[in-house]
Protein backbone atom coordinates (compact mmCIF):
# COMPACT_ATOMS: atom_id res chain seq x y z
CA UNK A 1 0.00 0.00 0.00
CA UNK A 2 1.28 3.33 -0.68
CA UNK A 3 0.94 5.71 1.82
CA UNK A 4 2.67 8.93 0.86
CA UNK A 5 6.09 10.39 0.14
CA UNK A 6 9.19 11.97 2.07
CA UNK A 7 10.89 15.08 1.04
CA UNK A 8 13.26 18.03 2.34
CA UNK A 9 11.98 21.55 2.56
CA UNK A 10 12.95 21.96 -1.15
CA UNK A 11 10.58 18.74 -2.00
CA UNK A 12 13.22 16.90 -2.97
CA UNK A 13 12.85 13.19 -2.06
CA UNK A 14 14.47 11.70 0.61
CA UNK A 15 15.55 8.31 0.71
CA UNK A 16 15.70 5.53 3.41
CA UNK A 17 13.85 7.34 6.20
CA UNK A 18 12.66 5.03 9.29
CA UNK A 19 9.16 5.53 9.56
CA UNK A 20 7.26 3.95 12.86
CA UNK A 21 3.33 4.02 12.29
CA UNK A 22 1.64 3.66 15.97
CA UNK A 23 -1.94 3.04 16.47
CA UNK A 24 -4.48 4.21 19.27
CA UNK A 25 -3.64 1.12 20.52
CA UNK A 26 0.27 1.26 20.95
CA UNK A 27 1.07 -1.50 18.55
CA UNK A 28 3.91 -0.58 15.61
CA UNK A 29 4.85 -1.29 12.36
CA UNK A 30 7.80 -0.47 10.74
CA UNK A 31 9.26 0.98 7.37
CA UNK A 32 12.26 2.71 5.21
CA UNK A 33 11.15 5.37 2.08
CA UNK A 34 12.42 3.98 -1.27
CA UNK A 35 14.49 6.04 -3.42
CA UNK A 36 11.78 8.19 -4.52
CA UNK A 37 11.06 9.02 -1.22
CA UNK A 38 7.83 6.98 -1.47
CA UNK A 39 6.19 5.38 1.66
CA UNK A 40 4.70 1.44 1.02
CA UNK A 41 3.39 -0.03 4.02
CA UNK A 42 0.25 -3.02 4.21
CA UNK A 43 -1.66 -1.40 7.20
CA UNK A 44 -4.98 -2.37 9.17
CA UNK A 45 -6.93 0.29 8.37
CA UNK A 46 -7.61 3.28 11.05
CA UNK A 47 -5.49 6.67 12.22
CA UNK A 48 -1.72 6.69 12.84
CA UNK A 49 1.00 8.54 15.24
CA UNK A 50 3.79 8.46 12.79
CA UNK A 51 7.62 8.90 13.89
CA UNK A 52 9.98 9.66 11.40
CA UNK A 53 13.77 10.03 11.80
CA UNK A 54 16.52 10.44 9.03
CA UNK A 55 20.41 11.40 9.99
CA UNK A 56 21.30 14.56 9.32
CA UNK A 57 17.72 15.85 9.69
CA UNK A 58 14.92 17.05 12.23
CA UNK A 59 12.67 13.61 13.91
CA UNK A 60 9.19 14.72 14.02
CA UNK A 61 5.66 13.27 14.53
CA UNK A 62 2.77 13.24 11.78
CA UNK A 63 -1.05 11.69 12.06
CA UNK A 64 -2.44 10.08 9.09
CA UNK A 65 -5.40 7.65 8.26
CA UNK A 66 -4.91 4.46 6.42
CA UNK A 67 -6.01 4.24 3.59
CA UNK A 68 -5.17 7.93 3.29
CA UNK A 69 -7.81 9.71 0.39
CA UNK A 70 -4.16 10.93 -1.16
CA UNK A 71 -0.48 9.91 -0.73
CA UNK A 72 0.11 11.52 2.52
CA UNK A 73 3.40 14.55 1.93
CA UNK A 74 5.82 13.94 4.93
CA UNK A 75 8.05 16.54 5.02
CA UNK A 76 11.33 17.00 6.90
CA UNK A 77 14.09 19.67 7.84
CA UNK A 78 17.35 19.82 6.82
CA UNK A 79 19.68 20.32 10.08
CA UNK A 80 21.57 23.80 9.71
CA UNK A 81 20.71 27.47 10.43
CA UNK A 82 18.32 29.56 8.91
CA UNK A 83 15.45 32.44 10.48
CA UNK A 84 13.39 34.99 9.66
CA UNK A 85 11.01 37.98 11.33
CA UNK A 86 7.39 37.76 11.78
CA UNK A 87 5.98 39.82 10.73
CA UNK A 88 9.03 40.71 7.89
CA UNK A 89 7.73 44.71 7.88
CA UNK A 90 6.66 46.95 11.00
CA UNK A 91 6.79 50.02 11.46
CA UNK A 92 9.21 52.16 13.81
CA UNK A 93 7.95 51.31 18.13
CA UNK A 94 6.01 48.12 16.26
CA UNK A 95 7.37 44.08 17.27
CA UNK A 96 8.04 41.46 15.82
CA UNK A 97 8.96 37.93 16.42
CA UNK A 98 12.75 36.07 15.61
CA UNK A 99 12.09 32.28 14.52
CA UNK A 100 15.07 30.56 13.93
CA UNK A 101 15.81 27.24 13.24
CA UNK A 102 19.52 25.99 14.21
CA UNK A 103 20.48 22.93 16.02
CA UNK A 104 23.01 24.23 18.13
CA UNK A 105 22.93 27.80 20.33
CA UNK A 106 22.98 30.39 18.57
CA UNK A 107 23.88 34.20 18.57
CA UNK A 108 21.53 36.66 17.34
CA UNK A 109 22.57 40.62 17.08
CA UNK A 110 20.41 43.02 14.84
CA UNK A 111 22.01 45.61 12.69
CA UNK A 112 21.07 48.27 9.86
CA UNK A 113 22.47 48.37 6.31
CA UNK A 114 22.87 51.82 5.34
CA UNK A 115 26.16 53.35 4.04
CA UNK A 116 28.00 50.78 6.69
CA UNK A 117 26.43 47.66 8.33
CA UNK A 118 25.35 49.41 11.95
CA UNK A 119 25.62 47.23 15.04
CA UNK A 120 22.27 48.12 16.40
CA UNK A 121 21.83 45.74 19.66
CA UNK A 122 22.83 42.45 20.89
CA UNK A 123 19.77 39.64 21.59
CA UNK A 124 21.95 36.77 23.45
CA UNK A 125 22.66 33.86 23.34
CA UNK A 126 19.95 30.99 22.86
CA UNK A 127 19.54 27.44 23.52
CA UNK A 128 17.29 25.26 25.55
CA UNK A 129 17.51 22.53 28.30
CA UNK A 130 16.30 20.25 26.04
CA UNK A 131 18.39 18.33 23.17
CA UNK A 132 18.24 19.98 19.58
CA UNK A 133 14.90 22.16 21.46
CA UNK A 134 15.86 25.27 18.90
CA UNK A 135 15.38 23.04 16.10
CA UNK A 136 12.04 24.09 14.25
CA UNK A 137 9.39 21.76 13.00
CA UNK A 138 7.78 22.00 9.75
CA UNK A 139 4.12 20.89 8.64
CA UNK A 140 3.70 18.50 6.27
CA UNK A 141 1.72 19.24 2.89
CA UNK A 142 2.69 22.55 0.92
CA UNK A 143 3.65 25.31 3.44
CA UNK A 144 4.72 27.30 0.64
CA UNK A 145 1.15 27.81 0.80
CA UNK A 146 0.15 28.22 4.48
CA UNK A 147 3.74 29.46 6.02
CA UNK A 148 5.86 27.26 7.74
CA UNK A 149 4.70 28.04 11.34
CA UNK A 150 7.80 28.28 12.86
CA UNK A 151 7.85 29.28 17.15
CA UNK A 152 4.56 27.08 16.90
CA UNK A 153 5.44 23.66 18.36
CA UNK A 154 7.12 24.12 21.57
CA UNK A 155 7.06 27.32 22.38
CA UNK A 156 3.66 27.72 24.21
CA UNK A 157 5.11 29.57 27.01
CA UNK A 158 5.49 33.56 27.08
CA UNK A 159 9.25 32.91 28.61
CA UNK A 160 9.71 31.24 25.21
CA UNK A 161 8.62 34.07 22.86
CA UNK A 162 11.16 36.58 20.95
CA UNK A 163 9.80 39.45 19.93
CA UNK A 164 11.74 42.32 19.01
CA UNK A 165 10.61 46.21 19.13
CA UNK A 166 11.66 48.37 15.87
CA UNK A 167 14.38 50.61 16.39
CA UNK A 168 13.07 54.38 15.57
CA UNK A 169 15.36 54.83 12.63
CA UNK A 170 13.72 53.51 9.05
CA UNK A 171 15.51 51.43 7.51
CA UNK A 172 16.73 48.52 6.04
CA UNK A 173 17.54 46.08 8.90
CA UNK A 174 19.25 42.46 9.36
CA UNK A 175 19.03 39.67 12.04
CA UNK A 176 22.78 38.07 12.21
CA UNK A 177 22.62 34.55 13.63
CA UNK A 178 26.01 32.61 14.18
CA UNK A 179 26.93 29.24 15.85
CA UNK A 180 30.15 27.73 17.84
CA UNK A 181 30.24 25.39 14.72
CA UNK A 182 30.90 28.56 12.16
CA UNK A 183 27.62 28.50 11.08
CA UNK A 184 25.89 31.84 10.27
CA UNK A 185 22.73 33.51 8.47
CA UNK A 186 21.44 36.87 8.12
CA UNK A 187 17.68 37.77 7.36
CA UNK A 188 16.27 40.98 6.79
CA UNK A 189 13.47 43.40 8.38
CA UNK A 190 11.91 46.47 6.68
CA UNK A 191 11.22 48.61 9.52
CA UNK A 192 8.82 52.02 8.23
CA UNK A 193 9.08 55.25 10.07
CA UNK A 194 5.82 55.97 12.45
CA UNK A 195 5.34 58.51 10.52
CA UNK A 196 7.05 60.19 7.73
CA UNK A 197 10.39 62.00 8.18
CA UNK A 198 11.76 62.93 5.13
CA UNK A 199 10.84 63.75 1.28
CA UNK A 200 11.57 60.32 -0.19
CA UNK A 201 10.08 56.89 0.18
CA UNK A 202 11.74 54.02 -0.86
CA UNK A 203 10.16 50.45 -1.85
CA UNK A 204 11.60 47.44 -0.70
CA UNK A 205 10.80 44.88 -3.63
CA UNK A 206 9.48 42.26 -0.82
CA UNK A 207 6.82 41.13 -3.14
CA UNK A 208 9.26 39.70 -5.76
CA UNK A 209 11.01 38.49 -2.60
CA UNK A 210 8.50 36.03 -2.06
CA UNK A 211 7.56 35.18 -5.71
CA UNK A 212 11.32 34.07 -5.79
CA UNK A 213 11.83 32.13 -2.72
CA UNK A 214 11.40 28.30 -3.23
CA UNK A 215 11.58 27.84 0.48
CA UNK A 216 8.98 24.44 0.68
CA UNK A 217 9.57 23.23 -2.96
CA UNK A 218 7.46 25.89 -4.85
CA UNK A 219 8.50 29.94 -6.40
CA UNK A 220 6.81 31.69 -9.04
CA UNK A 221 9.48 30.28 -11.01
CA UNK A 222 9.33 26.51 -9.63
CA UNK A 223 6.12 24.33 -9.52
CA UNK A 224 4.52 27.99 -9.94
CA UNK A 225 1.15 26.50 -10.42
CA UNK A 226 1.37 23.77 -7.28
CA UNK A 227 3.49 20.93 -5.75
CA UNK A 228 3.35 18.23 -7.94
CA UNK A 229 2.04 14.56 -6.44
CA UNK A 230 5.34 13.35 -6.39
CA UNK A 231 8.66 15.12 -5.05
CA UNK A 232 11.61 16.12 -6.83
CA UNK A 233 14.41 12.99 -7.46
CA UNK A 234 16.35 15.67 -10.57
CA UNK A 235 15.67 18.89 -11.15
CA UNK A 236 16.78 18.65 -14.81
CA UNK A 237 14.74 15.72 -15.83
CA UNK A 238 11.49 16.70 -13.94
CA UNK A 239 10.84 20.34 -13.75
CA UNK A 240 9.13 21.70 -16.56
CA UNK A 241 11.33 24.69 -16.47
CA UNK A 242 13.74 22.23 -17.65
CA UNK A 243 12.59 20.20 -19.84
CA UNK A 244 9.99 22.94 -21.86
CA UNK A 245 12.27 25.21 -23.94
CA UNK A 246 10.09 28.04 -22.94
CA UNK A 247 10.43 26.87 -19.68
CA UNK A 248 7.03 25.87 -19.02
CA UNK A 249 6.53 28.09 -16.10
CA UNK A 250 3.51 29.99 -16.53
CA UNK A 251 1.36 28.11 -18.96
CA UNK A 252 -1.22 27.88 -16.83
CA UNK A 253 -4.87 28.66 -15.69
CA UNK A 254 -4.60 28.70 -11.96
CA UNK A 255 -1.34 29.66 -9.34
CA UNK A 256 -1.43 28.48 -5.83
CA UNK A 257 -0.87 31.49 -3.12
CA UNK A 258 2.67 31.92 -1.78
CA UNK A 259 3.37 32.29 1.65
CA UNK A 260 5.18 35.37 3.18
CA UNK A 261 6.19 33.32 6.14
CA UNK A 262 8.96 31.21 4.98
CA UNK A 263 13.20 32.10 5.12
CA UNK A 264 14.44 33.61 2.37
CA UNK A 265 18.08 32.14 2.15
CA UNK A 266 18.65 34.04 -1.42
CA UNK A 267 18.40 37.64 0.65
CA UNK A 268 21.55 36.44 3.17
CA UNK A 269 24.13 38.74 3.01
CA UNK A 270 27.58 37.65 4.54
CA UNK A 271 28.62 39.70 7.73
CA UNK A 272 31.63 41.41 6.34
CA UNK A 273 29.90 42.46 3.19
CA UNK A 274 30.16 46.17 2.06
CA UNK A 275 28.06 48.12 -0.56
CA UNK A 276 30.96 48.71 -3.13
CA UNK A 277 32.10 44.73 -2.85
CA UNK A 278 30.98 42.16 -5.59
CA UNK A 279 27.20 40.85 -5.33
CA UNK A 280 28.81 37.19 -6.06
CA UNK A 281 25.37 35.02 -6.23
CA UNK A 282 23.02 34.30 -8.53
CA UNK A 283 19.80 35.12 -6.79
CA UNK A 284 21.49 38.08 -4.31
CA UNK A 285 21.96 40.56 -7.34
CA UNK A 286 18.58 40.95 -8.06
CA UNK A 287 17.07 40.90 -4.72
CA UNK A 288 17.72 42.70 -0.98
CA UNK A 289 21.36 42.60 -1.34
CA UNK A 290 21.12 44.85 -4.57
CA UNK A 291 18.28 47.12 -3.13
CA UNK A 292 20.80 47.42 -0.46
CA UNK A 293 23.54 49.27 -2.71
CA UNK A 294 20.99 51.65 -3.67
CA UNK A 295 20.45 52.95 0.48
CA UNK A 296 24.06 52.63 0.95
CA UNK A 297 24.71 54.95 -1.96
CA UNK A 298 21.70 57.22 -0.34
CA UNK A 299 23.54 57.94 2.73
CA UNK A 300 26.70 58.35 0.83
CA UNK A 301 25.09 60.85 -1.25
CA UNK A 302 22.69 62.61 2.01
CA UNK A 303 19.33 62.04 0.24
CA UNK A 304 17.74 61.05 3.89
CA UNK A 305 14.73 58.49 3.22
CA UNK A 306 11.93 56.60 4.63
CA UNK A 307 11.97 52.93 3.75
CA UNK A 308 8.92 50.79 3.41
CA UNK A 309 7.72 47.01 1.95
CA UNK A 310 5.84 46.98 -1.61
CA UNK A 311 3.23 45.63 0.84
CA UNK A 312 2.73 48.80 3.32
CA UNK A 313 2.08 50.55 0.23
CA UNK A 314 -0.97 47.86 -0.74
CA UNK A 315 -2.22 48.57 2.79
CA UNK A 316 -2.11 52.16 3.03
CA UNK A 317 0.60 52.35 5.28
CA UNK A 318 2.58 54.38 2.76
CA UNK A 319 0.45 57.94 2.79
CA UNK A 320 2.24 59.36 -1.08
CA UNK A 321 0.61 62.45 -0.23
CA UNK A 322 3.14 63.09 2.37
CA UNK A 323 6.40 62.18 -0.06
CA UNK A 324 8.00 64.44 -2.55
CA UNK A 325 10.06 61.30 -4.21
CA UNK A 326 8.81 57.29 -4.17
CA UNK A 327 12.10 54.98 -5.05
CA UNK A 328 11.52 51.68 -6.41
CA UNK A 329 14.67 50.00 -7.36
CA UNK A 330 16.56 46.88 -9.25
CA UNK A 331 13.83 44.37 -9.64
CA UNK A 332 9.97 45.00 -8.25
CA UNK A 333 8.48 42.81 -10.81
CA UNK A 334 5.75 42.07 -9.13
CA UNK A 335 2.95 44.85 -7.69
CA UNK A 336 -0.66 45.03 -7.05
CA UNK A 337 -3.29 47.04 -8.96
CA UNK A 338 -4.41 49.00 -6.22
CA UNK A 339 -0.34 49.61 -5.75
CA UNK A 340 -0.60 50.61 -9.53
CA UNK A 341 -3.39 52.75 -9.68
CA UNK A 342 -2.34 54.64 -6.46
CA UNK A 343 1.03 55.64 -7.38
CA UNK A 344 -0.19 56.24 -11.38
CA UNK A 345 -2.59 58.80 -9.61
CA UNK A 346 0.02 59.95 -7.79
CA UNK A 347 2.42 60.87 -10.65
CA UNK A 348 0.13 61.93 -13.02
CA UNK A 349 -2.85 64.01 -11.16
CA UNK A 350 -0.90 65.22 -7.86
CA UNK A 351 2.71 65.82 -9.13
CA UNK A 352 4.68 62.91 -7.71
CA UNK A 353 8.41 62.24 -8.25
CA UNK A 354 8.87 58.48 -9.46
CA UNK A 355 12.02 57.12 -9.43
CA UNK A 356 12.51 53.79 -11.37
CA UNK A 357 16.23 52.18 -10.96
CA UNK A 358 15.48 49.20 -11.40
CA UNK A 359 14.22 46.10 -14.97
CA UNK A 360 11.41 44.08 -15.36
CA UNK A 361 9.18 46.41 -12.66
CA UNK A 362 5.70 45.94 -12.11
CA UNK A 363 5.93 42.73 -14.83
CA UNK A 364 2.78 41.02 -13.41
CA UNK A 365 -0.54 41.45 -10.87
CA UNK A 366 -0.53 39.84 -7.89
CA UNK A 367 -3.62 39.30 -5.26
CA UNK A 368 -3.90 38.41 -1.48
CA UNK A 369 -5.80 36.43 0.13
CA UNK A 370 -6.93 36.69 3.46
CA UNK A 371 -4.12 34.95 5.28
CA UNK A 372 -2.17 37.13 3.65
CA UNK A 373 -0.51 35.36 0.79
CA UNK A 374 0.38 36.03 -2.73
CA UNK A 375 -1.02 34.90 -5.98
CA UNK A 376 1.02 35.72 -8.62
CA UNK A 377 -1.85 36.41 -11.91
CA UNK A 378 0.51 35.05 -14.53
CA UNK A 379 -2.16 34.02 -16.90
CA UNK A 380 -2.07 30.98 -19.19
CA UNK A 381 1.25 32.54 -21.70
CA UNK A 382 3.78 30.14 -23.20
CA UNK A 383 6.52 33.51 -22.77
CA UNK A 384 7.26 36.53 -22.30
CA UNK A 385 7.82 37.87 -25.92
CA UNK A 386 4.47 39.72 -27.14
CA UNK A 387 3.79 36.64 -29.42
CA UNK A 388 3.29 34.70 -26.16
CA UNK A 389 1.02 37.28 -24.17
CA UNK A 390 -1.70 37.49 -26.98
CA UNK A 391 0.04 40.73 -28.52
CA UNK A 392 0.49 42.18 -24.75
CA UNK A 393 3.50 43.96 -23.27
CA UNK A 394 3.30 42.02 -20.03
CA UNK A 395 1.40 39.84 -17.63
CA UNK A 396 0.39 43.28 -16.11
CA UNK A 397 -1.01 44.53 -19.14
CA UNK A 398 -2.82 41.26 -19.83
CA UNK A 399 -5.10 41.95 -16.97
CA UNK A 400 -4.67 45.82 -16.49
CA UNK A 401 -2.86 47.69 -18.55
CA UNK A 402 1.18 48.55 -19.36
CA UNK A 403 3.01 49.59 -17.26
CA UNK A 404 4.88 51.68 -19.89
CA UNK A 405 2.22 53.60 -19.03
CA UNK A 406 3.79 54.49 -15.82
CA UNK A 407 7.57 53.91 -16.38
CA UNK A 408 7.85 55.32 -19.96
CA UNK A 409 9.25 51.88 -20.49
CA UNK A 410 8.44 47.72 -20.60
CA UNK A 411 10.85 44.30 -20.19
CA UNK A 412 11.42 42.65 -23.44
CA UNK A 413 13.88 39.50 -23.90
CA UNK A 414 15.53 41.24 -25.58
CA UNK A 415 19.13 41.52 -24.21
CA UNK A 416 18.29 39.54 -20.92
CA UNK A 417 21.27 38.00 -18.86
CA UNK A 418 23.48 39.78 -20.58
CA UNK A 419 25.61 43.05 -19.00
CA UNK A 420 26.72 45.98 -20.85
CA UNK A 421 27.14 49.74 -20.32
CA UNK A 422 24.93 52.96 -21.55
CA UNK A 423 25.23 54.97 -24.77
CA UNK A 424 24.55 58.70 -24.27
CA UNK A 425 21.72 59.32 -26.96
CA UNK A 426 20.87 63.18 -25.29
CA UNK A 427 23.63 64.53 -23.79
CA UNK A 428 22.57 68.15 -23.48
CA UNK A 429 19.75 66.92 -21.07
CA UNK A 430 20.46 68.20 -17.30
CA UNK A 431 20.66 64.26 -15.91
CA UNK A 432 24.23 64.47 -17.89
CA UNK A 433 25.07 67.81 -15.82
CA UNK A 434 28.83 67.42 -14.37
CA UNK A 435 29.75 64.51 -16.57
CA UNK A 436 31.16 65.62 -19.40
CA UNK A 437 29.78 63.03 -21.62
CA UNK A 438 28.74 63.67 -25.20
CA UNK A 439 26.61 61.65 -27.56
CA UNK A 440 27.87 58.23 -28.73
CA UNK A 441 29.96 58.15 -25.81
CA UNK A 442 29.48 55.39 -23.11
CA UNK A 443 29.02 54.91 -19.02
CA UNK A 444 28.25 52.52 -16.89
CA UNK A 445 31.40 50.52 -17.49
CA UNK A 446 31.42 49.20 -13.64
CA UNK A 447 29.27 46.94 -12.09
CA UNK A 448 29.43 44.84 -9.17
CA UNK A 449 26.82 42.56 -10.73
CA UNK A 450 28.37 39.12 -10.84
CA UNK A 451 25.80 36.78 -12.91
CA UNK A 452 25.86 39.40 -15.76
CA UNK A 453 28.45 41.17 -15.53
CA UNK A 454 29.87 43.86 -18.10
CA UNK A 455 27.70 46.98 -17.32
CA UNK A 456 25.31 49.02 -15.65
CA UNK A 457 22.71 47.83 -18.31
CA UNK A 458 21.61 44.34 -18.03
CA UNK A 459 20.24 41.12 -16.64
CA UNK A 460 16.78 42.09 -17.72
CA UNK A 461 15.94 45.53 -19.59
CA UNK A 462 12.98 47.53 -20.56
CA UNK A 463 12.45 49.97 -23.44
CA UNK A 464 10.14 52.16 -25.03
CA UNK A 465 6.60 50.62 -26.34
CA UNK A 466 3.60 52.27 -27.80
CA UNK A 467 2.03 52.21 -24.47
CA UNK A 468 4.91 54.41 -23.19
CA UNK A 469 4.06 58.49 -22.83
CA UNK A 470 3.95 60.18 -25.86
CA UNK A 471 6.07 62.51 -24.50
CA UNK A 472 8.97 60.60 -23.49
CA UNK A 473 12.73 61.69 -23.62
CA UNK A 474 14.98 59.65 -24.86
CA UNK A 475 18.43 59.62 -22.18
CA UNK A 476 20.56 56.78 -23.13
CA UNK A 477 20.58 53.24 -24.51
CA UNK A 478 22.77 50.21 -23.15
CA UNK A 479 24.73 48.79 -25.61
CA UNK A 480 23.80 44.84 -25.16
CA UNK A 481 23.68 42.83 -27.83
CA UNK A 482 20.77 41.91 -30.01
CA UNK A 483 19.52 45.74 -29.59
CA UNK A 484 18.58 44.59 -26.56
CA UNK A 485 19.78 47.22 -24.23
CA UNK A 486 17.93 48.97 -21.42
CA UNK A 487 16.53 53.04 -22.19
CA UNK A 488 16.83 55.29 -20.17
CA UNK A 489 14.01 57.64 -20.02
CA UNK A 490 12.58 60.87 -18.84
CA UNK A 491 8.83 62.30 -18.92
CA UNK A 492 6.71 65.35 -17.19
CA UNK A 493 3.04 64.56 -16.67
CA UNK A 494 0.50 67.71 -16.55
CA UNK A 495 0.39 67.62 -12.66
CA UNK A 496 4.08 68.29 -12.31
CA UNK A 497 4.77 65.07 -11.75
CA UNK A 498 8.01 63.55 -13.32
CA UNK A 499 9.31 59.74 -14.18
CA UNK A 500 12.91 58.30 -14.35
CA UNK A 501 12.89 55.53 -15.51
CA UNK A 502 16.95 53.11 -16.25
CA UNK A 503 15.24 50.09 -17.39
CA UNK A 504 17.64 47.81 -15.94
CA UNK A 505 18.11 45.22 -13.08
CA UNK A 506 21.75 45.99 -13.13
CA UNK A 507 21.67 49.60 -12.12
CA UNK A 508 22.19 49.58 -8.38
CA UNK A 509 25.05 47.42 -8.90
CA UNK A 510 26.42 50.47 -10.18
CA UNK A 511 25.97 53.25 -8.16
CA UNK A 512 28.93 52.38 -5.67
CA UNK A 513 31.89 52.51 -8.12
CA UNK A 514 30.81 53.74 -11.53
CA UNK A 515 31.38 57.81 -10.95
CA UNK A 516 28.64 58.78 -14.14
CA UNK A 517 25.91 56.17 -13.13
CA UNK A 518 26.42 57.58 -9.48
CA UNK A 519 26.44 61.71 -11.16
CA UNK A 520 23.36 60.68 -12.66
CA UNK A 521 21.08 59.72 -10.28
CA UNK A 522 22.84 62.23 -7.64
CA UNK A 523 21.39 64.75 -10.17
CA UNK A 524 17.79 63.47 -10.53
CA UNK A 525 17.32 62.73 -7.03
CA UNK A 526 18.14 66.80 -6.61
CA UNK A 527 16.17 68.16 -9.25
CA UNK A 528 13.23 65.80 -8.07
CA UNK A 529 13.96 67.56 -4.80
CA UNK A 530 13.26 71.30 -5.67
Amino acid sequence: MLIGYVSDQQYVALADVCLEFIDSSGRSWETHSRASGSVHLDLPAGSYRVVLQKPGFGAKFSEVTVPPASPHAFRLLADGLLGYAWPKWVRSGEESEFRVHAVEQYHLELWRYGLEPEFVRGLGWHDEHGPRATMQVTPDGDYSRTGVEWNKVGYSGSVHKQFVKAPSQSGLYYFRANTHSGLNFSFPWIVAPATPTSQIAVLASNMTWNAYNPFGGRSNYIHADQLPPTPTVNSRCELRRYLDAGHGTWGFPSYAPLSFERPEPFNHIDFDSRISDPIESRQACHLAPAEWRLLGWMEQHGFAYDYYAETQLHAGILDLTAYRILVTAVHPEYWTRPMYDRVKQWVFAQGGRLIYLGGNGLNCEVEFDSSGAMTCLNTAITSLWRSGMNGHDSRFALRHESEASLLGVVFTPTGAMTGAPYRVVNASHWVFAGTDLKNGESFGEQSLHRRCPGGASGHETDKVSESSPPNVVHLAKGMNVDDGGAEMVMFDTPSGGQVFSVGSINYCASLPIDLNVSRITHNVFTRFLE
